[in-house]
């Protein structure tokens, strides 16, 4: 064989191992890939297979899509010392807006009630509107500790069935999800630069979420194909804690993460039962219409005074009637948190007895 052959054969084959090698971290960048047949998990330095959810989502017949093709190179600075891709804005990106939505445990079995329809709308503009990387949800049912947040890291979860004296098939109910380590690593490293103890743990979705989810991201009409992490609350009432647990994830929303929080806008359940039996279904407490309205307004107060109205709305004679306790509410303190300088708006309310179903949304749908 020629010696001149040779050489060039050689000197091609270099050129093409320089071209498709990745670029090692140690020359200053990190590359991010996602390519057709490949699933790009928010936080993730390296690609991943879609194959690695198959198993998990076989059985429940849902189609992942790959995302469009994306190869880029992310400059040192754009990458903190833990590996995590900072916002990088001349980079094209969608601010989601922020979702807080009222749901109750039998939601998915109540297909006439007016909400359901809702829900089910509310979930087809996330999935084919927004298009979202990856969720992260906050319920009224996940409390951690006073002054800790607690941040799911599993990847795979059974379901938590937190409710009682309901018929046996609600407790077989399996919603299909999947969780993100990586970027559960990054919401502890955003609590931790804000100032807020977190500590990851191993947890499955409350009904808090599922139910829900069950109506909005039904498994077989409109499935949630993304990563979907749990962030809990804390286990206090103190309105301002949860506003700025809010505003420490808000940055999320630059980088295609869509946050929703559950609850509900009035949630009375001894008035409830007291109610029941007296068996009139079209009575609705005073305090039911009346803070429902003032939750309205303080989550449509413009952004540089919506904190200081949702704190003042915990302080109002209707509060403690309309939420003995804080829980179902405090989840909305959390949207408004994330929304940042974004406007809400109540998109959609009913008032039923001693509950309602206020449905807020903060900043824009998305492109």
């Amino acid at each position: 064989m020629p010696r001149y052959f040779t050489y060039h054969t050689a000197l091609i084959a270099l050129l093409i191992a320089f071209v498709c090698v990745p670029i090692p971290t140690g020359f200053g960048t990190k590359e991010i890939t996602a390519t057709p047949g490949l699933y790009h998990v928010l936080g993730c330095a390296y690609p991943r297979k879609i194959d690695a959810f198959d198993p998990y989502f076989a059985s429940h017949s849902i189609s992942i899509e790959p995302r469009r093709p994306l190869t880029h190179v992310v400059a040192v600075q754009d990458v903190d010392k833990e590996g995590r891709r900072r916002p990088n804005h001349t980079q094209e990106q969608q601010r989601n807006g922020v979702g807080a939505y009222s749901s109750g445990p039998n939601v998915m079995y109540e297909t006439e009630h007016p909400v359901y329809p809702v829900l089910e709308s509310i979930g087809r503009e996330i999935t084919q509107k927004v298009k979202p990387k990856a969720v992260v949800v906050i319920s009224a049912h996940w409390q951690s500790s006073a002054n800790v947040v607690e941040v799911n890291t599993a990847e795979h979860t059974d379901m938590i069935y937190d409710f009682y004296g309901f018929p046996s098939h609600y407790y077989e109910v399996q919603w299909p999800h999947v969780g993100s380590p990586a970027l559960a690593k990054q919401i502890l490293g955003l609590l931790g630069e804000a100032g807020i103890k977190a500590k990851g743990v191993a947890r499955g979705p409350d009904h808090g979420v599922w139910a829900g989810f069950m109506v909005a991201f039904n498994p077989k009409t409109n499935p949630l194909a993304v990563p979907v992490v749990q962030v809990s609350l804390f286990d206090s009432e103190d309105a301002d804690q949860h506003y700025k647990l809010g505003q420490a994830l808000s940055v999320l929303r630059d980088e295609g993460v869509q946050i929703i929080c559950t609850g509900m806008s009035v949630h009375n359940l001894r008035d409830f039962r007291r109610l029941h039996m007296m068996g009139d279904k079209t009575y609705n407490m005073p305090y039911t219409v009346a803070f429902d309205d003032a939750l309205k307004t303080a989550a449509e107060t413009a952004p540089e005074e919506r904190q200081k109205a949702m704190k003042a709305l915990l302080q109002t004679s209707d509060a403690r009637k309309a939420h003995p306790t804080f829980d179902h509410i405090l989840p909305i303190h959390v949207a408004a948190g994330a929304a940042g300088n974004d406007n809400g708006a109540q998109t959609w309310t009913m008032p039923e007895g001693c509950l309602a179903w206020g449905q807020f949304r903060f900043g824009e749908v998305g492109a």
